[in-house]
């Protein structure tokens, strides 16, 4: 039953995520896309011995800022200027050995790139290795300015945000967005300019709650820790944690120590819980996975639920991070990011909750260095309180991505696309007919 728009809404805040819930279904379009400028890759990274599927590995063209990552299903798209004719592809994922592949011997399609797992030679790496761990990550904090960008830097960046009722995709939006990142030695906040963006929302038809995420590409660009250490660590809440250290693995080639971290059992208020990478060599955070505690349920649910109808519970049950920082000529920069929430919905006159999952991620695709400081006007900025899906125009521009590098969408997605597309081409003939 389809219930008013004011009966129906609330919203689930976190420190910089919110989620607006109302009944609405909205026109979706047919996408297409052009080659002029650019030739693409497609392929599939997995592990050589399982041939498990690589997820969030990275893909980089040696010698240039081009890059991009695979998908939940291990899948990749390079997008490669046609200038640019030979180079080498560098294929990196945690814990496994980097493979670099020419690019004139990549093909179009049906690349299967195959990655061993590294074993790490833990006596050298841990002959001189540090024997505090929380020491170890205040260093790590105290020379971000050091090992990281000290530069302004333009960066553009591919973000997707997507809404699943249990396996089932409700909400697709997505965005090329360029960031006006400051130095990490700087307090200055990063400002977003969104280019383009499209949008598909209940393509399903499924008689649900659709939502909309508020904060767009800024949900992601927080999770960037060593530029805004203060959503998750300060001095006053490091003090709250326990640190230790677990098996050294490693990234890119590099010998990583790997930190534990969570909260100390007195603490009462949710924190978090997870894992820092950190390289053995110029102590830098490359990369960190982590999650909200939401064992208590009741405070977990404070943190996210702004307002609901009375007849309705909602509350979280997994909340996760992912950082991934990449390295250029001895600096690091932030190069991916995403944010995954998972929660119920229990409505008291329905006999079965919902579970719903929010998938947000952004990655770099390219940078330049922003010499001049050059920023943006106020009217050019996105509003961290942006709702993407409102300001997306649809699935609609044939020339929409262009030369831009993209995630590569989920099997679930260009299913869902497709399905997009047979409707329409049914409406058009449906409406020649009536002509």
């Amino acid at each position: 039953m389809m219930l008013s728009l004011k009966r129906n809404s609330f919203s689930i805040l976190s420190s910089f995520i919110l989620f607006f819930a109302c009944l609405s279904f909205s026109n979706t379009f047919a996408f297409q896309e052009t080659q002029n400028t650019f030739k693409q890759y497609k392929g599939k990274i997995i592990e050589k011995n399982s041939s498990k599927e690589l997820v969030f590995a990275t893909i980089t063209l040696e010698g240039t800022n081009i890059s991009t990552v695979s998908n939940t299903e291990g899948e990749f798209l390079l997008k490669v200027p046609v200038s640019i004719e030979k180079g080498m592809v560098s294929f990196s994922f945690l814990g496994h050995t980097t493979k670099k592949i020419p690019l004139e011997k990549l093909e179009e399609k049906n690349n299967k790139v195959e990655l061993e797992i590294s074993i790490t030679q833990l006596a050298e790496v841990n002959i001189n290795a540090p024997k505090d761990a929380e020491a170890l990550f205040r260093e790590v904090l105290n020379k971000r300015g050091e090992n990281y960008f000290d530069n302004p830097t333009l960066m553009t960046a591919f973000y997707r945000e997507t809404i699943k009722k249990r396996r089932r995709n409700v909400s697709l939006s997505e965005a090329v967005v360029n960031i006006y990142k400051s130095s990490y030695a700087s307090s200055k906040r990063d400002a977003v300019q969104l280019y383009k963006a499209r949008k598909s929302t209940d393509y399903s038809k499924l008689d649900t709650v659709a939502l909309k995420l508020q904060g767009g590409p800024f949900n992601t660009l927080y999770v960037d820790i060593m530029k805004y250490p203060e959503y998750i660590f300060i001095d006053a809440t490091i003090d709250e944690y326990n640190f230790s250290f677990d098996r050294s693995t490693v990234i890119n080639d590099r010998h990583i120590y790997v930190i534990n971290f969570e909260q100390l059992e007195s603490i009462r208020e949710p924190l978090y819980k997870g894992k820092l990478y950190i390289d053995a060599e110029n102590k830098t955070l490359t990369s960190a996975v982590y999650k909200l505690n939401i064992t208590n349920r009741s405070l977990a649910s404070r943190l996210f639920v702004r307002k609901k109808p009375a007849n309705v519970d909602v509350w979280p049950t997994e909340v996760a991070y992912r950082v991934d920082y990449r390295n250029k000529n001895g600096k690091w920069y932030y190069g991916y990011s995403n944010v995954l929430m998972e929660f119920k919905v229990d409505w008291d006159d329905k006999l079965f909750n919902s579970v719903y999952s929010m998938t947000a991620e952004m990655a770099v695709t390219d940078w330049k260095k922003n010499n001049e400081d050059t920023g943006l006007k106020n009217k050019e900025k996105i509003k961290k309180s942006i709702i993407l899906s409102d300001e997306a125009i649809g699935f609609s521009d044939p020339d929409f991505w262009g030369e831009y590098n993209i995630i590569e969408p989920e099997k679930s997605i260009q299913s869902a696309i497709k399905k997009i597309q047979r409707q329409l081409k049914r409406n058009k003939a449906s409406q020649g007919t009536a002509r």
